[in-house]
């Protein structure tokens, strides 16, 4: 009669490791980390903007950034499209720009670097004699993927 109780109690504490086994393997794989856009998504740092000090309407306004892409897709051949965005932060008015493509169709390289955006002259927006601006910009790669933004130093615009 003991041994049976025994055996009872084995058996109960076999099942009972077993369904902890079972729900162990099977719970951790849920719990797995999903692979995240943030692995694919362009990055962008602010480098440089310049000059300090624009004249209306004469002056270009040269943004320089850096882009790290792990997956090469940054950048479009396609004369129509826009993938470069900007913003004046006087207005809110965004300006689309193309970055040409970086890296050929189909590879799959990480690709970093400098580029300069030229944002061809500016005005005064609220009727002074001078104004300081920034811009903030992003990017998106082929995929759709949109970077995170990055806001410019300010700059003064004068007449």
């Amino acid at each position: 009669m003991i041994y049976s109780h025994f055996l009872n109690i084995k058996s109960k504490i076999g099942y009972c490791l077993s369904l902890l086994l079972y729900v162990f393997c099977f719970s951790f794989p849920a719990c797995k980390k999903d692979k995240t856009t943030s692995t694919i998504t362009p990055q962008i740092t602010f480098v440089s903007i310049s000059p300090s000090s624009a004249t209306e309407y004469l002056d270009p306004i040269t943004i320089t950034f850096s882009y790290d892409d792990l997956d090469g897709d940054l950048g479009q051949n396609d004369p129509n499209s826009t993938n470069l965005f900007i913003t004046d932060s006087r207005n809110n008015v965004t300006y689309n720009y193309r970055i040409s493509q970086l890296a050929p169709d189909g590879s799959s390289i990480h690709i970093k670097g400098n580029l300069n955006a030229v944002i061809k002259n500016t005005a005064i927006t609220d009727g002074s004699s001078s104004q300081s601006v920034t811009y903030s910009l992003y990017i998106k790669d082929r995929a759709g993927n949109t970077s995170n933004t990055i806001t410019t130093s300010a700059i003064t615009v004068k007449q």
